[in-house]
C-alpha cells in the first residue's frame, strides 16, 4: 500500500526528502516502542506526537522520543504557558485532523505551534507518524524542524 498522507504531500511540496515506513497496526498496542520495532528503528529515533493545550496559547504540539513522558512543566516553560494539559483522546481528531495513534506534527487542520525536544539534534535521521496507522515519516529532524516551524527545547523526560 502505498499511501501519499497530507504529511507527504507537504513534504513533497517542500521538496523534502523522506521515507515513508509501513507497519501493520495492533490496536491493542499503538506504543511507540512497538511501531520502533515493526519499523526496525531505535526507540531513540521514534518521536511521537502529542497535542497539549495551554491556558495562555491554546493548542500546542510536542514531539519527543518515544520511550519518554511529556515533561508538562518544561513544555509550559518553552511554550510560554503557566499551565499545559494533554487535551483528551475525543479532541484529538476534531483539533488535527488525525486518529490516536496517526497524529503526525505535519500536515495538521492548523498550524498549531510545535515544540520537539532538544534530544531529536542527537539524531541523524528520526521516525514520525506520517499521518495514518501503519506508517510512519523517516526524515532528518532539521527537515521536520524547519517544515513545522518548530522550538527545540526540554520537554522530556525518561519513562
Amino acid at each position: 500500500m502505498s499511501h501519499k498522507t497530507n504529511a507527504a504531500r507537504i513534504l513533497d511540496k517542500g521538496r523534502i526528502p523522506y521515507e515513508l515506513k509501513e507497519y501493520v497496526v495492533d490496536e491493542s498496542d499503538l506504543s511507540a516502542v512497538t511501531v520502533a520495532q515493526k519499523v526496525g528503528l531505535s526507540i531513540e529515533q521514534v518521536y511521537k506526537t502529542l497535542v497539549a493545550r495551554g491556558d495562555k496559547t491554546g493548542i500546542i504540539v510536542a514531539c519527543i522520543q518515544g520511550n519518554h513522558e511529556l515533561h508538562l512543566k518544561g513544555l509550559a516553560t518553552l511554550s510560554r504557558n503557566k499551565k499545559v494539559e494533554i487535551v483528551s483522546l475525543k479532541e484529538v481528531q476534531p483539533l488535527t485532523g488525525y486518529i490516536r495513534g496517526g497524529v503526525s506534527p505535519i500536515g495538521m487542520k492548523k498550524n498549531y505551534p510545535v515544540f520537539i525536544d532538544l534530544a531529536v539534534t542527537k539524531q541523524e535521521k528520526i521516525s514520525v507518524s506520517a499521518g495514518l496507522r501503519g506508517l510512519q515519516l523517516y526524515l532528518s529532524p532539521n527537515d521536520l524542524i524547519s517544515i513545522t516551524k518548530a522550538q527545540l527545547g526540554m520537554i522530556s523526560a525518561a519513562l
